[in-house]
């Protein structure tokens, strides 16, 4: 028997909100820090040790990691697409604003929402959740709209965006992917153990080919922005998101991200003193609308059409 719900609970929805708090806290802790630590270290290194704290973790309640289930080629592609990702948003990074970059990452929930029904038939979405997507992205693409009326950050600025485009589509093929594969019915910590520990290699070469500088010497915030990250976001919230992914609809759930970008926009008011701005109501009324219409559930129909 399938244990993967139709539309998500309360549960649910608690549990991804929650997320999603956790994730725009997660951007406050990354920039408090870059001076002091690279981007592509911190991002290394919460890969790789969040992947050693997964796997003591999955022995510690037993679950299998490495027994042959069919998973390895599913995993690798997973891995690969998260950690090409991560490589798009901060090499982009170097030639963009961190605004207009955030904008094209969270282009991610309609890639998903057109894949999806390619997967199953059961995630197609109506015309009216369709607009709620939009509905929601208008919102988001609203409030850092900001960040567009700021001076050009040099020629190479469309090489920047065109990066934040493709690591949004690949953020959305990692979605897929994990869905389209025997992935889908893994423990989440085996699919989690994939995408840090291949992600976590590869960041950590590309961090070396750049010649980031790597040290021990680190400031006490430092060590607990590097912290928060492995233990907090990547180990507890990773964990709880591919969960989730495995037992609701994805498209659904991709919507919900859209608050991601809004969260951290507040904790950034509460933590950095930035001010609030009428875009970030806006944008906060645009989500809450967009995600409405996404999870409206449709009207029963007389058919014995079975529900994945």
């Amino acid at each position: 028997m399938s244990d993967r719900r139709p539309h998500l609970d309360r549960l649910a929805i608690v549990l991804v909100v929650g997320c999603c708090v956790l994730w725009g806290l997660n951007q406050v802790a990354v920039k408090a820090v870059l001076g002091e630590v690279p981007p592509l270290v911190q991002a290394a290194v919460r890969s790789l040790a969040g992947a050693v704290l997964v796997i003591a973790w999955a022995r510690a309640r037993g679950i299998p990691l490495w027994r042959s289930d069919g998973t390895l080629p599913g995993g690798l592609a997973a891995g690969l697409l998260f950690g090409a990702e991560f490589a798009c948003v901060f090499f982009g990074l170097q030639y963009t604003t961190a605004s207009r970059m955030i904008v094209f990452i969270y282009f991610a929930p309609f890639v998903v929402a057109l894949g999806m029904p390619f997967i199953t038939r059961a995630e197609r979405l109506s015309a009216a959740q369709f607009g709620g997507l939009v509905v929601a992205f208008a919102g988001v693409a609203f409030a850092f709209a900001e960040g567009f009326t700021q001076p050009a950050v040099g020629p190479l600025q469309w090489l920047g965006d065109t990066l934040g485009v493709v690591a949004a589509v690949l953020w959305a093929a990692t979605t897929l992917v994990i869905r389209a594969t025997p992935l889908a019915g893994a423990a989440p910590e085996k699919t989690l153990v994939y995408q840090l520990a291949v992600s976590g290699v590869m960041l950590l070469g590309a961090s070396l080919a750049l010649g980031d500088r790597w040290t021990l010497s680190l400031s006490a915030l430092a060590w607990l922005s590097l912290g928060y990250q492995t233990l907090i976001v990547v180990f507890v919230s990773y964990l709880v998101w591919f969960w989730l992914v495995r037992h609701y609809p994805a498209t659904r759930l991709s919507a919900f991200t859209l608050l991601t970008p809004v969260f951290g926009l507040l904790m950034g008011v509460v933590l950095l003193g930035e001010a609030v701005t009428v875009r970030l109501l806006v944008a906060l009324a645009g989500v809450v609308a967009g995600i409405a219409l996404v999870n409206r559930q449709p009207r029963m129909r007389p058919t014995s059409e079975v529900v994945e």
